[in-house]
């Protein structure tokens, strides 16, 4: 009994440097994207001594969904949207693995100024003259709203769902810099390594970003559930108060929804990117 109790910690130590990566090799997503008839291309680039993987689906003369996944996670987060037919119609589809997470680099957190000059040369890559639409889910809604202030005219819009972009909503969580700054870190698993120390980032990041939140000057669209209990709805509001010189913003609150809306309101975030101008105005 007591030789099985001091295995259990020795196996999840040696467990935790193996799983819950929430990743997909590229070859065995292409082939469950073929099943569909969908071509999935996958590409990386170097950038200051990062690899930075993206996936993307359509025509490259379509206007373009970038999509930016929340922590934990990589681009497999919008594979559903990524296959869709109607979508694929309107759009060509990117998804990132951002710095730190899928084949990026898998492990080495960044904050968001940095993760957003990692993923300049992608900006510069997919301009195909048509209009680039954002969609950040959670932590990716502060990273595509600083690429938009970084990098102003690239994007024709941002899509936010779920986006924790106000500083006074969030959580102190004093106990994230215990885990990543001592050997207990070896025992947290796979790619909550890298969210627990970006997440932590974030506490300073949005507070640097507060008073950029003036220079976005895009049409936004806002999807968040009234009953998310990771990244609280207030942060609507916020987004509402502070995006003073945005071109429009529409706001979509959806009754009884939680944090994880891209996958359990899939229909009503399809409904809003389809409404998406093609024009970009």
């Amino acid at each position: 009994m007591w030789t099985l109790l001091l295995l259990i910690p020795v196996i999840w130590l040696l467990l935790a440097q193996f799983v819950l990566k929430f990743r997909t090799a590229d070859l065995e997503a292409q082939k469950s994207f073929s099943r569909l008839g969908v071509s999935l291309l996958t590409h990386t680039y170097q950038v200051e001594g990062y690899t930075i993987h993206y996936a993307q689906t359509g025509n490259d003369t379509l206007p373009t969904l970038l999509f930016v996944h929340g922590s934990p996670g990589s681009w497999n987060a919008f594979t559903r949207y990524m296959q869709d037919k109607d979508l694929l119609k309107k759009f060509r589809m990117i998804s990132i693995d951002r710095p730190g997470f899928g084949f990026s680099n898998f492990g080495k957190a960044r904050n968001l100024t940095e993760q957003s000059r990692l993923l300049a040369p992608l900006l510069q890559q997919i301009k195909n003259g048509r209009p680039i639409f954002a969609v950040g889910h959670s932590m990716g809604g502060p990273l595509v709203v600083r690429l938009d202030i970084d990098y102003p005219g690239v994007f024709s819009g941002l899509v936010l769902l779920a986006a924790s972009v106000s500083p006074y909503l969030e959580n102190p969580e004093k106990w994230r810099p215990v885990l990543f700054t001592t050997p207990l870190n070896y025992w947290v698993p796979g790619a909550m390594r890298t969210a627990n120390r970006e997440l932590w980032y974030l506490k300073s990041d949005l507070k640097k970003l507060e008073p950029e939140l003036v220079k976005v000057t895009t049409p936004v669209w806002i999807v968040h559930g009234d009953k998310d209990p990771l990244v609280p709805v207030a942060n609507v509001d916020f987004m509402k108060n502070k995006f003073i010189h945005a071109q429009k913003i529409t706001v979509t609150i959806i009754p009884g929804a939680n944090h994880f809306i891209p996958w359990e309101h899939f229909a009503e975030i399809k409904s809003v990117l389809m409404s998406l101008p093609e024009t970009g105005k």
